[in-house]
């Protein structure tokens, strides 16, 4: 902004500041950078698989045996109802939203310590840093699907024209991973306590989402607790694109909404907040 300060002479002041509202998250600026996304997401990949055996397969091993174990406990001990399914798909299909969800802001919400020395010494929009964390997630959400595909084969279980509808909930808990990932990288930051905070609140987030049961063990009076929860809305749907469930609209609703409205606290806390990212990481 140019300004003219009265005077004998006039003279010409520009004062800068800071970008205000939408523009503020220079969006132009991250998509210039776009090839810088996919080279950090191809390099976390190849620095989480660097000599392993298994490779990729490591991507399918964690919802693969969380489901064996379920399904031996839940399903075959406690004998909880999966609406009438059977229990290793039914639990498969939730396990596989939310395995990503939890990797997803596990990895984002440790990436800017993680990558001190980039911070420090490269000029970037930051917040493709936790983006990236996302990015490489999601190339394992993609080959645990294949899985469940297989798991469909298996059971015998048709695909519908449901299935139409998956790319609008991946969407979904893309969209939440993202804004949480980046509220919590932000926050790390600040406050170191967040690395021990995160796995702990997601594993008490997991039992209060209904993978392990079904939406119909829960009381009707408190239904809408659940319906608060924005994995509840993302599982229900996805369930009902590879199961043939009926969808809750209501719930969708919710997730929806909370899940931009988390994308937008988010990337708004995290603007604010990257100013002093080289100085206190």
């Amino acid at each position: 902004m140019t300004v003219f300060e009265p005077g004998p002479t006039t003279q010409r002041v520009t004062l800068i500041e800071p970008p205000r509202g939408w523009s503020s998250l220079q969006l132009r600026e991250i998509w210039a950078h776009r090839e810088l996304l996919w080279v950090l997401t191809r390099r976390d990949l190849k620095v989480r698989y660097k000599q392993t055996v298994l490779g990729v397969a490591w991507a399918v091993i964690q919802p693969v045996f969380a489901m064996l174990i379920f399904s031996v406990i839940f399903g075959r001990f406690a004998k909880i109802p999966s609406d009438d399914l059977p229990y290793p798909l039914f639990v498969y299909a939730a396990l596989l939203p939310w395995v990503f969800f939890a990797n997803a802001v596990s990895n984002a919400g440790t990436s800017l310590i993680a990558a001190t020395q980039l911070v420090n010494r490269v000029y970037m929009p930051r917040i493709i840093i936790p983006a990236s964390a996302i990015g490489g997630s999601l190339i394992d959400f993609a080959v645990s699907c294949a899985v469940l595909l297989l798991m469909l084969w298996y059971y015998q279980v048709d695909l519908t024209f449901s299935l139409a509808l998956f790319p609008l909930f991946a969407m979904l808990v893309i969209i939440l991973a993202l804004g949480m990932g980046v509220l919590l990288a932000a926050l790390t930051v600040s406050y170191r306590d967040f690395r021990y905070v995160i796995p702990f609140a997601l594993q008490i987030w997991m039992f209060a989402t209904p993978i392990v049961y079904p939406m119909s063990l829960i009381p009707e009076s408190w239904r809408w607790l659940w319906h608060l929860n924005p994995m509840t809305g993302v599982i229900n749907g996805f369930r009902a694109c590879f199961l043939q469930q009926d969808i809750t609209l209501s719930s969708v609703w919710v997730s929806l909404l909370v899940s931009l409205l988390v994308l937008i606290l988010g990337i708004s806390y995290f603007r604010k907040a990257e100013y002093r990212f080289a100085d206190v990481i």
